[in-house]
Formats: structure tokens, C-alpha cells, sequence
């Protein structure tokens, strides 16, 4: 009964606003009492954390915590493309026929991922993608895959699902249906990268460094346009973060890219890993 019971939940809960309301919960002073629970029962190794855990004030800083320089090595190699989080692997293979796959059974389209836009979308036909799930234990700041110039962004207003197993296995074109902040990259020799940042149910609002666009909104429209000055980021550099967990997912353009080894399904993966490799063009 349970099992039935839930997935109809999930349809009918007010997600957008329950999420802004976490958001301000844990981000009172009185927040800060549950930092030392949370690090315990998450198992969350307060040792390679930026700052004392003392020195937090609330619950959404620790959560967005930074982590000591060094903490996670940024793998090396002009071809090689890293992790841009901490997270476990839900979903990757190929693009087929503008096709991504959300989990058995189930899929959604690239164009409708990137908001209805078919001249970006096609662009990655052909090519690969990467999903990957944040738990509420993971490191939440997010850096860049590949070194590139930030060229655009997307933000596609939408729902806030779970996207956990049961969000995914129960809610259809999740994914699409979510809210998602885009960001662009042009790389030198390895072609065009997407970074999609999925917004879920608690997640307060995602947030980049290279703007001020944010989500989880009252009345929010969708928005899109460049970045000022199309900046160079390195591998491994900060684009934002998530306040409570969420998703990343990854597209790359047709090519050689290859996975590298023990990249698989349900595999789990820190920020700075080698993810892939793209052979120069």
C-alpha cells in the first residue's frame, strides 16, 4: 500500500514552496544545533572540512561548506575530463536520437532538458551524458569539468521532485520537468560542454558564481543569455552550489569520448576525479 501510496504524493506536495521554507529554516541561528547531528548521522568527515565546524553559524553554511585546499586532487592531462562533484553515478551512455536515459524504461530529450531549445540540443546529438546524484552527505559545492570559456546560461523555472530512487523510478522526464540552471562551456579542443544543475524537493536554490541568477523563485520566468565577458574557468574551479542535495548532469558533444575505468552505473565519485577522456582535436 505504501509503495502505491507514495508516488501519488509526490504529485500533490507544494515542493517549490516547502523547499524555500527549509531554505530559511536552515538558515537560522538556531539551525547551527543540528550541525553536530547532522555530521554524525551522515558519517561526514569533518576533517577535510574548510573551517572548524564551531565556526559555522547555521546549517545551510555547513552544508555549503568548502573543503580544505587539497582535499580533492584535480586528476591532470589536457584530454581528461574531472568530476565537477561528489556524488554517485545514476545514469550515463550515449545520446541516441536526442534521447537521454533516466532510469529503466524511462527516458526524456535533450531539447526538452535544455528548455525547448533545438539549435543547442542538436548540438549533442550523438554524443554522451553523465547523471549524478548528491545525497545529503555529499560536498555540495560545484566546479567546473573541463577548462573553458563560460559562454551562456539557462534558467528553466519547474518543479522541485525528489531525485532520489523514488523520484526517478516514479515521476516521468523528471529531469525536464524540474527546475535546472544551465551554464555553457566552449572548450579549445574538446567542444562544447553542458552543466546542468537539477534543483529537488528541499533543495533551497542553486546558485552560480559568475552571476546572480538563482533558483527556486517566487513567480519565476525562465531566463537565458550570456556571460559577461565569456571568462576563462579551469578545470576544477568553482561555478556554485547546491543548498541540500540534488543532481548533476553532464552532456558532451559527438566524439571520442571515453569513460574512464570504474565509471559506471551506481559507481560513487569525488570532485576532481578523472571522469572521462576527450581526445584534442
Amino acid at each position: 500500500m505504501r509503495k502505491k501510496l507514495l508516488p501519488g504524493l509526490i504529485h500533490r506536495l507544494p515542493q517549490n514552496a516547502m523547499s524555500r521554507t527549509m531554505g530559511k529554516i536552515t538558515a537560522t541561528k538556531f539551525s547551527r544545533l543540528a550541525i553536530q547531528r547532522y555530521i554524525r548521522h551522515y558519517q561526514i568527515d569533518a576533517s577535510i572540512v574548510e573551517k572548524p565546524v564551531k565556526e559555522y553559524k547555521t546549517l545551510k553554511e555547513f552544508f555549503t561548506r568548502r573543503l580544505k585546499s587539497g582535499a580533492r586532487p584535480i586528476a591532470e592531462g589536457a584530454d581528461v575530463v574531472v568530476s565537477p562533484v561528489d556524488g554517485t553515478i545514476s545514469q550515463l551512455g550515449d545520446i541516441c536520437e536526442g534521447t537521454l536515459i533516466q532510469a529503466k524504461g524511462k527516458g526524456y530529450s535533450v531539447e526538452e532538458l535544455l528548455g525547448g531549445c533545438a539549435h543547442e540540443a542538436e548540438r549533442y546529438y550523438g554524443g554522451k551524458f553523465i547523471t549524478i546524484y548528491l545525497s545529503p552527505r555529499d560536498y555540495h559545492r560545484i566546479h567546473m569539468p573541463v577548462t573553458g570559456n563560460l559562454m551562456g546560461y539557462s534558467y528553466l523555472p519547474g518543479r522541485l521532485y525528489p531525485v532520489n530512487q523514488l523520484g526517478v523510478e516514479h515521476v516521468d522526464r523528471l529531469f525536464a520537468r524540474n527546475e535546472r540552471l544551465v551554464t555553457y562551456i566552449h572548450t579549445e579542443n574538446q567542444g562544447e560542454v553542458a552543466l546542468i544543475k537539477v534543483g529537488a524537493l528541499f533543495v533551497g536554490s542553486v546558485k552560480v558564481v559568475y552571476n546572480t541568477a538563482t533558483t527556486n523563485v517566487k513567480k519565476a520566468r525562465q531566463m537565458e543569455g550570456p556571460i559577461d565577458g565569456t571568462p576563462v574557468y579551469e578545470k576544477g574551479d568553482e561555478v556554485g552550489w547546491f543548498e541540500f542535495g540534488s543532481t548533476v548532469i553532464l552532456l558532451f558533444e559527438s566524439g571520442q569520448l571515453e569513460w574512464a575505468s570504474g565509471v559506471e552505473t551506481g559507481a560513487s565519485l569525488l570532485m576532481g576525479q578523472k571522469l572521462a577522456t576527450i581526445p584534442i582535436k
